[in-house]
C-alpha cells in the first residue's frame, strides 16, 4: 500500500512487523504451552508490544501508551498533547478460537482526538489505514482501495454490527428505534469499527466495556472514512447531538459506551 503520508506508511510497516511476531505464535500448536506458565496469547501480546515500542521509539520521541504498559500515572499522561496509543493484540477470544479476527492497532492521538490509525489483521492479511482529513484505505488480497462510510438509505435494511451471542436490552431498545428491518453483522476485535468505515455496516453500538487502546486506531479509520464515533446514552441511543468520543481526558482509560455511525 502506498499512502499519501510517509508517517502512515511507517506505522503500517510497524503494524505488519508486529503481525509477523503474532503469527509466529498463532501458527504453533497451542498444546505445547500447557506445561508452561506463559499462554500463547500472552506471548503474542508481549512480542507484538516489544516490536511496536522499539520501532516507534526509533521513529519519534512521542510517549507511548500500550495495553501492555498501561500503568503510566495520570499525572504524567495529562501533560501529553500527542502520543501513540497501541493495542498490540486486540481480540482475545478470536485469537484463542483461531478464527483470524484479531488485530494490531496503532493510533496517533492529538489533543484527545485520533488523527492517524492503522488496524492490521495479520491472519486475514488485511490492513485498514485512516488519516483524518486525507482519507481511509483498505489493503487485502484484492489490492488497495479507498473506503468510505455509507449512509443508510430509505427502505434499506439497517446493517448493525453486533455480538454473535445474546443481545442486551439496551441494544434491543436501539434496534427498535430504527425505522425498517435490521440485520446484525458479526465481527471480532476492532474490525467492528472498520465495518462501518468501509460501508459494510451502518451502525456499531458498543454498550460493553472497552479501553481506549481498543478503539483508538479504528476510530481514526472511521473518522477518516467519514463516520462518526460518539458517546452513547442508553436512554437516548440515537441522540444527534451526542458528544464525540475522546482520549486521555481523565485518569481512567476506560471508554464510555459509544456509537459508530455513518
Amino acid at each position: 500500500m502506498t499512502l499519501p503520508d510517509p508517517l502512515a506508511q511507517q506505522i503500517l510497516r510497524i503494524a505488519k512487523l508486529a503481525g509477523d511476531e503474532i503469527m509466529g505464535i498463532y501458527e504453533k500448536d497451542f498444546d505445547i504451552y500447557e506445561k508452561q506458565d506463559t499462554s500463547p496469547l500472552t506471548e503474542a501480546d508481549l512480542a507484538a508490544h516489544k516490536c511496536i515500542v522499539k520501532e516507534l521509539k526509533e521513529l519519534s520521541d512521542l510517549p507511548i501508551l500500550s495495553e501492555e504498559s498501561a500503568d503510566i500515572e495520570w499525572e504524567e499522561r495529562q501533560t501529553w498533547q500527542q502520543y501513540w496509543l497501541v493495542d498490540p493484540l486486540d481480540g482475545t477470544k478470536e485469537f484463542i478460537k483461531k478464527n483470524g479476527e484479531f488485530t494490531v492497532n496503532i493510533a496517533l492521538i492529538d489533543n484527545g482526538k485520533p488523527t492517524l490509525g492503522v488496524v492490521y489483521a495479520p491472519a486475514r492479511q488485511e490492513a485498514y489505514v485512516g488519516i483524518v482529513g486525507k482519507g481511509a484505505w483498505i489493503e487485502n488480497d484484492e489490492g488497495t482501495k479507498t473506503i468510505e462510510a455509507r449512509q443508510h438509505q430509505t427502505g434499506e435494511v439497517w446493517k448493525v454490527v453486533g455480538s454473535r451471542s445474546h443481545q442486551s436490552p439496551e441494544i434491543k431498545n436501539l434496534l427498535e428505534q430504527l425505522e425498517g428491518e435490521t440485520e446484525l453483522v458479526a465481527m471480532g476485535s476492532s474490525l467492528k469499527l472498520c465495518l462501518v468505515a468501509c460501508g459494510e455496516a451502518h451502525l456499531y453500538p458498543r454498550l460493553g466495556p472497552t479501553s481506549e487502546w481498543d478503539t483508538g486506531a479504528a476510530h481514526a479509520v472511521a473518522l477518516a472514512a467519514g463516520a462518526k464515533v460518539t458517546v452513547l446514552d442508553p436512554d437516548n441511543p440515537l441522540d444527534p447531538n451526542a458528544e464525540p468520543l475522546t482520549y486521555n481526558q481523565k485518569s481512567s482509560v476506560l471508554n464510555p459506551f459509544f456509537l459508530v455511525s455513518a
